[in-house]
């Protein structure tokens, strides 16, 4: 039985699992188990900073609450554009909001279903948790730098959820008045945060899903997303047109720094994610080895002697233009 190497990265220690013909599954087993509760551990933290960070999103969306000033609303070419859904039409990019949401989330988790398998549910979501985080952190500091009077309809002058009255304690703050005031906040508008979600959730799919049509109608749902948004007056022209270029930069920066996802489908031996650092040492290696006139298959080890910049494999091979016949 041929080796089977298993190799991963973890807090920059390279561990190396060598199995040589093992005499039983059971010993499998138990590695892929462990390997399995590893994964969890660190989705597990993953997902414990995921709901650290959006109970701070919410925190922060209530605090600038407070400071909010109703005022008219700003001059913006996406309203003088696109009609104006109306206060009892708001549910329509809600409800598409929704369908994107579930229908991501019921993606990610095919592979417990389906026997195409091209990829880990824990590390996706672990690369969107990411990435969601990063964005909101941004969409935090955006928010609070310039606070602009909200185009939504109780945020508007005359709405008596409009201003937020001084907090009489702390829990007050603290307990964020979930759902209603989640729900009904004003003041957090640069940049859109249902754009941030559709977005990751869109590029992800147009990374790591397999159908393009399904990848083309991700895309113009996404558009339309935007564009309801704007006609519902839930966000101004500017919150929308920021995400989009804001979120495609933070998922190609931090997805440099994240380990490259294995394939499921191609049947390789990798269980675990590559590093970008292991994966460009291995690079360097095939690179050096072809300088070295070796092809990139280790396992070819025939020896090669270098004429007149001619690869000659066998050493018996008798060079025809040198015989005179």
């Amino acid at each position: 039985m041929s080796p089977f190497y298993l190799a991963r990265s973890a807090s920059k220690v390279r561990v190396v699992f060598m199995f040589t013909g093992l005499p039983s599954r059971g010993f499998t087993r138990f590695m892929l188990r462990g390997l399995t509760r590893d994964f969890g551990d660190r989705f597990g933290m993953q997902l414990v900073r995921r709901i650290t960070s959006e109970y701070i999103h919410g925190l922060a969306a209530r605090g600038v609450h407070y400071l909010h000033q109703p005022g008219p609303t700003l001059q913006d070419l996406g309203f003088m554009i696109l009609p104006e859904l109306g206060k009892e039409r708001g549910y329509i990019s809600e409800t598409l909001f929704t369908f994107i949401f579930l229908s991501f989330v019921l993606w990610t988790f095919h592979p417990f279903i389906l026997h195409t398998k091209r990829f880990y549910t824990v590390l996706i979501w672990r690369r969107v948790l990411a990435f969601l985080c990063a964005s909101q952190f941004l969409r935090i500091i955006t928010f609070y730098s310039t606070q602009l009077p909200g185009p939504n309809y109780h945020c508007r002058e005359g709405s008596p959820l409009a201003r937020l009255p001084p907090p009489q304690n702390a829990a007050e703050v603290l307990l964020i008045n979930f759902p209603r005031g989640v729900i009904y906040g004003c003041g957090d508008l640069i940049f859109s945060s249902h754009m941030i979600f559709t977005l990751v959730f869109v590029i992800t799919y147009q990374k790591y899903g397999s159908i393009r049509f399904v990848k083309m109608i991700a895309w113009c749902i996404t558009i339309a997303q935007s564009l309801l948004i704007i006609s519902s007056r839930k966000h101004y022209s500017v919150d929308v047109v920021v995400a989009w270029y804001t979120v495609n930069l933070v998922v190609f920066f931090v997805d440099k720094k994240l380990t490259e996802l294995p394939d499921r489908s191609a049947g390789s031996a990798s269980i675990l994610p590559v590093s970008v650092k292991d994966k460009d040492t291995k690079l360097k290696e095939e690179n050096t080895r072809l300088l070295n006139g070796n092809t990139v298959d280790s396992a070819d080890r025939r020896p090669r002697t270098q004429m007149n910049g001619k690869h000659i494999e066998n050493e018996s091979h008798v060079d025809n233009e040198s015989v005179k016949t």
